[in-house]
């Protein structure tokens, strides 16, 4: 059975390798033949603006011609620089005339000759822009999770493509042709370093778009003439960094919490008797750990209402050069909270490193062990508490000299 005239027609077109199409008197792509498609991309699909596709700077141009083929009854040539799929601009000429009902134009577009390109571009400056080009399609092709874009002046998409494009769910190319600035009007702070870059500043900025998590990198883009053009952009997913940062910062706020408690258990605070405190030490006793026990031992001094705080050394193997000083301070801070320090304990190898640095040790209080200091803190309790009250003299009669 054979087809139809205008199905065959319909399949001539779609297979043409010419760039052909049809438009509405206003510019609007209506159908596009394979060649077109396959040389321009996704951007002539049905219903796509002829001026949307046109390079900013040819935008005027075009328009001038388009009025002027939709006045004559004859064909009309122009020359016009087209966005193409991966976002560069290819100079086209078209030769294009109105339909017979005069509701459609029927135009070609075909490569522009060299000398329809102003300013002639030299071979050697054309081989370095293809270059180029194959390195920014060998860097989006291949590099994961990596997305490049680039927008026009005015913040419309150019270029879209990369290997992160598709961790977010996209297709390459997707956004070629959407203003970012409309696109992510719900993400101010994004919208915002859009704004910087396109008035001239380069931004590294992170920001959650499309349920990824970006590191973003903007410059802004000059023509020939030094003007900006529009900006580049390099994002990277960093969604698995950002759980791998998550969970070590827990684990590292556990280990920390870890580290108070076994802090915590190493020098515990002990009430040995009403009115006494006691703080065993263990191990190596540096700095940092008598700060720490300063801390927590006035603390509970002035909570508890202590007379006596005795500090246990007995477990104590080695100390540092600064221990001893440490030490002496904490007793005198001791006594400026009205109680008695007591240093209990001292193994020979410690007393020797104390008396080597040359401190006035004659402050200490220092027992042989904690049970003696315990016995001395009793006693002196005991006569304190139990003193005699002096006799008060009998009325008419003198105290004893």
């Amino acid at each position: 059975m054979e087809s139809a005239p205008g199905a065959l027609l319909g399949e001539l077109f779609a297979r043409s390798p010419d760039l052909l199409f049809i438009a509405s008197a206003d510019g609007a792509l209506l159908h596009g033949s394979g060649g077109l498609r396959e040389a321009l991309g996704p951007g002539v699909e049905s219903g796509a603006l002829l001026a949307d596709l046109a390079h900013p700077d040819d935008r005027a141009a075009l328009s001038a011609a388009w009025s002027a083929l939709l006045e004559s009854d004859e064909a009309v040539s122009f020359s016009v620089r087209l966005r193409d799929g991966g976002g560069a601009y290819r100079p086209l000429s078209c030769n294009a005339s109105r339909s017979s009902d005069r509701g459609a134009v029927l135009g070609s577009l075909r490569a522009a000759p060299a000398a329809a390109t102003a300013p002639m571009v030299a071979e050697e400056e054309l081989n370095t822009l293809r270059l180029k080009a194959r390195i920014l399609d060998g860097i989006a092709e291949h590099m994961d999770p990596l997305t490049i874009w680039v927008t026009d002046r005015d913040g419309v998409c150019l270029y879209h493509d990369g290997k992160g494009v598709q961790r977010s769910g996209m297709t390459p190319g997707q956004l070629v042709g959407s203003n970012i600035f409309e696109l992510y009007a719900a993400h101010p702070a994004s919208a915002a370093n859009m704004r910087r870059v396109l008035d001239g500043e380069v931004a590294r900025f992170r920001a959650e778009n499309h349920g990824v998590d970006w590191n973003n990198w903007a410059i802004p883009l000059r023509d020939q003439a030094g003007e900006f053009a529009g900006a580049l952009g390099l994002s990277m997913d960093i969604s698995e960094y950002r759980l791998v940062e998550n969970e070590l910062r827990i684990q590292l706020d556990r280990i920390a919490a870890q580290q108070k408690v076994i802090r915590d258990l190493s020098t515990p605070i002990i009430e040995v008797w009403d009115g006494v405190l006691t703080l065993p030490m263990v191990g190596t006793v540096d700095s940092v750990r008598t700060a720490e026990v300063m801390d927590s031992l006035l603390q509970q001094i002035v909570e508890k209402r202590a007379s006596f705080a005795i500090l246990d050394l007995t477990g104590v193997e080695v100390v540092d050069t600064k221990v001893a000083s440490h030490l002496i301070e904490l007793v005198t801070a001791i006594r400026l909270l009205g109680a008695d320090g007591i240093v209990a304990g001292i193994k020979p190898n410690v007393a020797q490193t104390m008396v080597a640095l040359g401190l006035d040790l004659s402050q200490l209080n220092t027992q042989r062990n904690l049970r003696a200091a315990l016995n001395y803190a009793i006693r002196t309790m005991t006569r304190a508490q139990g003193a005699p009250l002096a006799a008060s003299p009998a009325p008419g009669k003198k105290p004893a000299p």
